[in-house]
């Protein structure tokens, strides 16, 4: 019966996990897995609707049990679970009583290695106490920072016990064949099927390299490190960031001057002057790299430091955009030559090169923090500076909103609305 396709159905609504799940047990899916966010948002009722909606399928409960693995296992199995899911952190009395409770009512007990430190040694000690699966898992806000499940630790643990192994963890289609050639049985994939528009296209995908075959790769799903953030952030919008990124970051009052379409993507170079104060501005041209943002704090004073000149000097350079909280002029030949600005107003009437200020040095614009090497990401909902030591998380969960909306959007098409898709009225907050 080896290897599996479980899906991971870890979504907040009920209707909607019951129409995924038919759409990918028509692609191949074997287990289906009634994911914790459901769990917690429906109860032990989505496990009941969802095993007499799949009677021929194994139902897991995705408890991730702590603490009183007897009455949890009881609930879960009650209401029509065939896996429970403990965590390995738990006590081994925990787990004791969970193995004997899921015993008594025809069930079996999965153990997720989630943060254990040495997941070879728990797994040897859980098989035997008894449970009937181990799964290796990398938790989603690990994931977010580009890590993947260790292959070389799945090998490992596969040869260190005789029960199945999972693993799960942003797995793609294309990655899908590698873990069950380093011996995983069950194969767990949440994102990389319930995120797409065609369910079903995506879990025949995900079977077929688990049969070993080759597969197109699809950046869905996929996880970025700090060698591919120009990338990652150029697949999402501004409006993808803040979201992600909890509405922070966002400059306040900066509008875009640019094509329709175009997007600027780079990281910071600072400049602090003052009203119409133009020398260190374009000095910072001189200085900054290829793929770099210029970014200018004047404390949005109304006399332009930037214009089109230094906009083509910049162009030249490789300067990839600007943003200024103060004036820009000549916005003509900026959009024109197609070089992305962003500013608070503009003016017709530049200054002087006086050379106060400096470059490099921490500022404020749009009234937020901005250092130097931090990523600026702007279109023409407006711009957000993202925190170079954040980057790689917060670009990672930008492109999970991005690709989660995917499937609302399919939704909507096939007739229904955001708000019945979201349940707003049930989900609102109770007064």
């Amino acid at each position: 019966m080896w290897p599996v396709l479980q899906i991971a159905l870890d979504l907040m609504h009920l209707k909607r996990s019951v129409e995924i799940a038919h759409e990918s047990v028509d692609g191949g899916v074997d287990w289906i897995e009634v994911g914790t966010p459901l769990i917690k948002s429906e109860g032990a009722e989505s496990i009941r609707v969802l095993r007499r909606e799949f009677p021929d399928r194994k139902i897991v409960a995705d408890t991730k049990t702590m603490d009183v693995g007897s009455f949890e296992v009881e609930i879960a199995a009650k209401a029509g679970a065939d896996v429970i899911t403990v965590m390995g952190l738990a006590d081994d009395s925990t787990i004791s009583e969970a193995v004997m409770a899921a015993r008594k009512y025809g069930a079996e007990v999965m153990i997720d290695l989630l943060n254990v430190p040495d997941r070879e040694r728990r797994a040897k000690e859980v098989e035997k106490l008894g449970v009937s699966y181990i799964c290796m898992h990398m938790g989603i806000d690990q994931q977010m920072r580009g890590e993947e499940p260790p292959v070389n630790i799945l090998k490992n643990i596969v040869k260190s016990v005789s029960i199945p192994v999972a693993v799960a963890g942003g797995i793609t289609a294309e990655k899908a064949g590698e873990y069950v050639k380093a011996g995983a049985s069950i194969i767990i994939v949440g994102g990389g099927i319930i995120k797409t528009e065609k369910i079903t296209e995506a879990a025949k995908t995900v079977k077929k390299s688990m049969s070993g075959k080759d597969v197109q790769r699809t950046d869905l799903a996929r996880k970025y490190n700090e060698e591919d953030l120009f990338e990652a952030f150029s697949r999402v919008s501004t409006c993808n960031i803040s979201d992600a990124f909890h509405k922070h970051g966002v400059m306040i009052g900066i509008v875009p001057h640019i094509a329709s379409g175009q997007k600027m993507v780079g990281r910071a170079l600072t400049v602090q002057t003052c009203n119409g104060d133009w020398a260190k501005p374009v000095e910072a041209i001189d200085r900054a790299k290829k793929g770099d943002v210029i970014v200018i704090d004047v404390g949005g004073a109304p006399v332009a430091v930037w214009g089109e000149l230094a906009s083509e000097s910049a162009r030249i350079m490789g300067v990839v955009g600007v943003v200024i909280d103060g004036a820009v002029r000549d916005i003509d030949d900026i959009k024109a030559m197609q070089f992305p600005a962003f500013s608070r107003s503009v003016a017709p009437n530049a200054g002087e090169p006086k050379g106060y200020g400096g470059i490099g040095i921490e500022i404020t614009v749009g009234s937020q923090t901005v250092r130097t090497g931090d990523w600026i990401i702007g279109d023409e909902s407006g711009v957000i500076v993202v925190p170079k030591e954040q980057a790689v998380e917060v670009a990672n969960r930008s492109l999970d909103v991005k690709e989660r909306e995917n499937r609302t959007r399919e939704e909507i098409r096939r007739g229904s609305t955001l708000s019945k898709v979201n349940e707003l009225e049930k989900w609102e907050p109770v007064r």
